[in-house]
């Protein structure tokens, strides 16, 4: 039988991640996931993809408060109102965000070395995930497009045998881990079950340079996704790790609960 290992959340953009017993999912995703992000000058989001030393970055949310700390310096940011609205770009798409201070912005410029401003999602934000994959109007927070990436740890393990250095799953920074099943058996799933809560997988996850970044220093390691690439390339020369999901209404998930594939491809 296939269970759930583990559940991450990540409450700000490409911060380091949370490891959780149990997920309440919400219209955005996991509640409490990626709901903070950084932004420039222009108002555009800002990831490990140009910023590796955010993999250093915590991020660690309260009622209505978020703990930031890298390298020995902290700082608590109040929830901002929504009387504060930031106009910001995450890939395509542009949603009014609110805006974290001023406060929080020179500290993150001081850590960074670049001006950076923190935004929040809050509940009246509407981002729409793509229809092409998603049809009910889901909507999802700043995550890259999905309310969730999942991935099984046999497909870790298939790729640390390709590897000199076994690493962690945090490379790839998935909310559900599901053990007990083969190597990328998730890519021929449709439609699971998890407790009382039915997923669609949308679409396989086409990955950038994020994996190749050591999870706790931002150290790069290129091998990895060479590694990858020999076997997980597809016909549109993307690597692809992982499933990203979709679902129509919310509900709760525990490790170690049970996975049910309801249709495969």
């Amino acid at each position: 039988m296939y269970r759930i290992q583990s559940l991450h959340i990540y409450p700000l953009k490409s911060g380091r991640g949370l490891s959780r017993q149990h997920m309440v999912l919400d219209r955005f995703g996991p509640l409490g996931d990626r709901r903070w992000m950084l932004v420039d000058d222009h108002g555009r989001f800002v990831s490990q993809r140009d910023l590796p030393i955010m993999t250093r970055l915590n991020a660690v949310p309260g009622d209505s408060d978020i703990e930031l700390s890298i390298d020995g310096y902290s700082l608590v940011v109040a929830t901002p109102a929504p009387n504060h609205p930031a106009h910001v770009s995450i890939w395509s798409d542009e949603v009014t965000a609110r805006d974290a201070g001023d406060e929080a912005a020179q500290w993150l410029s001081e850590q960074f070395g670049r001006s950076l401003r923190l935004v929040y999602m809050g509940e009246e934000c509407q981002r729409r995930v793509d229809t092409e994959y998603a049809h009910r109007g889901e909507t999802v927070s700043f995550a890259d497009g999905f309310p969730l990436l999942l991935v099984s740890a046999a497909s870790l393990e298939t790729l640390n045998s390709r590897l000199t250095q076994p690493v962690a799953l945090d490379r790839f920074r998935p909310n559900l881990v599901v053990a007990g099943c083969g190597a990328h058996a998730e890519d021929e799933w449709r439609r699971i079950r998890i407790g009382s809560v039915e997923f669609d997988l949308a679409k396989p996850c086409s990955r950038c340079a994020v994996p190749s970044l050591d999870q706790m220093t931002g150290e790069k390691h290129p091998e990895i996704l060479r590694a990858l690439a020999s076997y997980r390339r597809g016909t549109d020369r993307q690597i692809y790790f992982g499933q990203n999901l979709v679902y129509a209404s919310g509900g709760d998930i525990t490790v170690g609960d049970a996975v049910e594939v309801l249709e495969a491809r």
